[in-house]
């Protein structure tokens, strides 16, 4: 099924067992480290109608706090904050069509399915 696409960080153990609970399910998404790859400003907007989220519902704070993004950030300017530093993303996402979910609980991205 390539139809499925994970915006993944090999290194975050929940990123790990979203994939593995994909292939478990006979599901070989398409496997994008947007760590090294990240999506475009375009690309983030799209994703995040399709987890009818804003940006702020997607940001790590930490990660965020330590690139340095203005906490008065919004819309826009906030995709870009996030596209130039992508280790400010939550992650995974998973996503299917029209449709999206963060992997947080890995479980969570079945309902996609």
């Amino acid at each position: 099924m390539t139809d499925v696409t994970i915006y993944h960080n090999p290194r975050c153990t929940k990123s790990r067992e979203t994939l593995e609970l994909l292939r478990s399910k006979g599901i070989e998404p398409t496997v994008v480290e947007y760590l090294k790859t990240p999506p475009s400003a375009a690309e983030l907007t799209a994703i995040l109608g399709k987890l009818g989220k804003g940006p702020r519902d997607i940001l790590r704070a930490k990660e965020a706090a330590e690139a340095g993004i203005a906490k008065d950030l919004d819309g826009a300017a906030l995709v870009a904050a996030m596209v130039a530093n992508p280790s400010a993303i939550e992650r995974p996402i998973v996503v299917k069509g029209d449709k999206a979910r963060v992997g947080r609980p890995p479980e969570s991205v079945l309902e996609i399915l």
